[in-house]
């Protein structure tokens, strides 16, 4: 099952109103299982380079069934997955990519978020998971 554009829409605009909350400007990306963008949005002034972060950091999370700043633990020099960031065309291995699961527990897709600290990006995007 995959996520449906109301559910990333949601996801969104969930995430949108907690940077607004904590006073910061994000860019916000929801994929489907597949790593397909579904949803986006780039809050005015956010940085443009934050965009593709968040969408990587969104199919990192997809790929590998796990929050980002899980994958940079184990990538770490002489960790398990070190270096992994450099496969599937580059991923983000720190904080602000969480998959996002039904009812049920299935991953239907996954939200990215890039554009403050890497706390405020998970915190963010924690906040969008909460929609679904």
């Amino acid at each position: 099952m995959n996520i449906t554009l109301a559910q990333a829409q949601k996801v969104v605009e969930k995430a949108l109103n907690k940077s607004k909350e904590i006073n910061t400007k994000m860019n916000i990306s929801v994929v489907d299982t597949g790593a397909n963008q579904v949803a986006f949005a780039r809050m005015d002034g956010a940085w443009l380079g934050s965009a593709d972060i968040a969408l990587k950091k969104a199919k990192t999370a997809c790929f590998f069934s796990m929050p980002t700043g899980e994958i940079g633990k184990l990538s770490q020099p002489g960790a398990s997955l070190f270096n992994i960031e450099h496969s599937n065309g580059g991923l983000i291995s720190f904080p602000g990519g969480i998959p996002l699961k039904n009812s049920e527990g299935n991953i239907i897709g996954a939200i990215g978020v890039s554009g403050s600290s890497v706390e405020d990006d998970h915190t963010v995007a924690e906040a969008g998971t909460k929609a679904i």
